[in-house]
């Protein structure tokens, strides 16, 4: 079975530490990992593998083992909610793989990593066990913060594992989703409260776009107010769509839209959906189509391998890491620092990642 797991970690900043978490998931045979994305001011790195699902689980077992050794939940900050040092690991079909194969992969690994590290787990999307646990946002409710002192509730308590926050790790949610696109649109303002108020327009929370998560948040390093969103089902609601109607909302506060980026990858689909509503040759090139893609959205430093099926077509004809063939990952595509190197947090934003 094909999978694809997007985990997200609660560390952008030290940037050795999250080399050392994606040397982990590299150290076993047979997974693709595909991208990673690390953050400053949300404090949080993505992490793009695939590969059949039992070397996926294997490097999702080193990846916990490595945060939970470099991570510690107690003086982590950040704009980005969480409740773990490995905040949330969601599983996602590819090729034959179905959904339900994978609510079994999420549950049987959730129940694996909450014996081994004594961790409390929380399953949401289709992997829900109940039904107030479906959106993530309700599971990180309150926060690494808020959940240490509620854990134990009626109500709050895990799904697997003690009912207790692990000391630094905090906890985690599994979950299997269908793919998520992680974009950000940067407002060429500092005006986060706009952002903010951009951000509960847009989102189908808010009487706007559907199957599109947001929030507004503040880019110390870009100097922008930025809205952050997961696109939960690109064929509902296509990127061109949620770029033209961000930017028609700025403009009513009379703000332009600096730029967009994607947080990981997205699927070849979504990409060229967007070239045809720029009105690329449909007889150009993949590439080329990508390009004005890419233009039609001002994507920042685009490249095509943030297309999900192009990336992994270069990842197979490499090999897999830790195969005896030339090694493939983050040293040869994935890029370290803010920008669309290619992952949803899952956006950096208010759902599971690239992300989540």
């Amino acid at each position: 079975m094909l999978i694809e797991s997007v985990p997200n970690v609660s560390e952008g900043r030290r940037l050795d530490v999250v080399d050392r978490m994606a040397d982990a998931i590299e150290s076993v045979r047979g997974v693709y990992l595909l991208d990673r994305t690390s953050d400053a001011s949300h404090n949080r790195s993505v992490f793009t593998l695939a590969g059949e699902h039992g070397p996926v689980q294997d490097a999702l077992e080193q990846l916990v083992s490595a945060a939970i050794h470099e991570i510690d939940m107690a003086t982590h900050s950040g704009e980005h909610p969480r409740i773990g040092a490995v905040d949330v690991i969601p599983f996602v079909p590819l090729a034959a793989t179905t959904m339900a194969e994978c609510v079994d992969i999420a549950h049987r690994f959730g129940e694996r990593i909450a014996a081994r590290f004594d961790l409390p787990v929380y399953f949401y999307a289709n992997a829900a066990r109940r039904l107030e646990r479906v959106k993530l946002a309700d599971v990180r409710r309150g926060q690494f913060e808020g959940l240490r002192e509620e854990v134990s509730q009626h109500g709050r308590e895990p799904d697997v594992g003690p009912p207790r926050l692990h000391p630094s790790a905090g906890a985690v949610a599994v979950g299997a989703r269908p793919f998520l696109i992680a974009y950000n649109i940067n407002l060429a303002s500092n005006d986060v409260e706009l952002a903010k108020r951009i951000a509960r327009r847009v989102r189908e929370s808010g009487g706007g776009l559907q199957n599109v998560q947001a929030n507004g948040f503040w880019i110390e390093e870009l100097g922008r107010a930025q809205v952050s969103m997961n696109l939960l089902d690109f064929t509902v609601t296509p990127l061109w769509l949620v770029w033209d109607t961000v930017r028609d909302v700025a403009a009513e506060d009379g703000v332009e839209l600096a730029e967009s980026e994607l947080i990981g990858l997205a699927p070849l689909a979504a990409l060229l959906a967007v070239a045809d509503r720029a009105d690329a040759p449909s007889e150009d090139t993949i590439e080329r189509r990508l390009a004005h893609a890419a233009g039609y959205l001002r994507l920042r430093d685009f490249s095509p391998m943030q297309a999900l099926e192009l990336r992994l077509e270069a990842a197979r004809a490499v090999g897999p890491t830790g195969s005896d063939t030339a090694g493939f990952g983050a040293a040869s595509f994935g890029r370290t620092g803010f920008g669309p190197p290619g992952s949803g947090p899952a956006g950096f934003g208010p759902g599971p990642g690239g992300g989540a």
